[in-house]
């Protein structure tokens, strides 16, 4: 099933199963326990994140091109940082750059977010993804000069911006991806690819993510997982880095989900 969050036109969140033909069927009931598909079309006024996060756990340098192209060193376990629910942000709507806290190296990471559908506590890597409700595509927008130069030796001040993980436009349930280790990822800026690669590059993948993050730590319902971004981020870019500026639109495609945009705009 593919799975879309919306608002109608009393200005009222609902989930939705995507049809064949484009169209949508409300669901009623909660999407991680009992729920079903309604007959009536759904009538979309705007189209929210698939969920709305309950945490987000964030796995740094888990593509082996990507520590590569940095000059760092393969990680002998899972990197974890997180991202606050604050950092959601709906397909289509701003990337905020910061201006108060300002940053002038917002960098774009097209990332695969796996969302928990039920509670997860030391999970083996057998049945990981009986875990899993599905799959969507994620933005894992990074401010870098907040990140490693500026954050006190971490990563969370860089990462944890309002609009710093746009997620979307569909959910896929895991039944309809088998391998999510097998699918092409990839970056468009302004059009351009400047990411292009395939989640089999992981060091760490999806099944031993699970089992790593779920030790002796409960993954409530809801839970995101971003899994890591391919070679190609702004940062490392030759010549010179290219840093996200107002006006550009920045599109995250993954095979099977769909393609994720979001604009870039000046924090208010």
């Amino acid at each position: 099933m593919k799975l879309i969050r919306y608002l109608d036109s009393a200005n009222v969140a609902h989930h939705a199963a995507e049809q064949p033909d484009g169209t949508a069927l409300r669901i009623e009931g909660d999407i991680y326990g009992a729920h079903k598909v309604t007959s009536d079309r759904a009538q979309v006024t705007k189209l929210l994140s698939p969920i709305a996060p309950t945490q987000i756990l964030c796995i740094g340098l888990n593509y082996r091109q990507h520590a590569a192209e940095t000059n760092a060193k393969i990680p002998q376990r899972p990197i974890l940082f997180v991202k606050g629910i604050n950092t959601a942000q709906n397909p289509n709507d701003p990337i905020q750059i910061p201006t108060h806290l300002a940053s002038n190296e917002v960098d774009y990471e097209c990332e695969l977010a796996v969302v928990i559908g039920k509670a997860a506590k030391n999970v083996s890597r057998t049945n990981a993804l009986d875990y899993v409700l599905g799959y969507t595509c994620c933005n894992d927008v990074s401010a870098r000069d907040h990140q490693i130069k500026l954050g006190g030796g971490q990563w969370c001040r860089g990462k944890f911006f309002d609009t710093f993980a746009p997620l979307g436009p569909k959910l896929v349930t895991r039944d309809e991806i088998p391998n999510p280790n097998s699918l092409r990822i990839s970056t468009l800026l302004n059009g351009e690819r400047v990411q292009d690669s395939n989640t089999g590059d992981m060091i760490f993948d999806i099944p031993a993510l699970i089992e790593y993050l779920s030790g002796s730590t409960t993954l409530v319902p809801g839970t995101v997982i971003l899994t890591g971004t391919p070679q190609g981020v702004g940062m490392a870019a030759k010549p010179d880095p290219r840093w996200l500026r107002p006006g550009d639109t920045v599109s995250i495609e993954i095979e099977k989900i769909g393609t994720l945009t979001n604009p870039v705009a000046l924090e208010k």
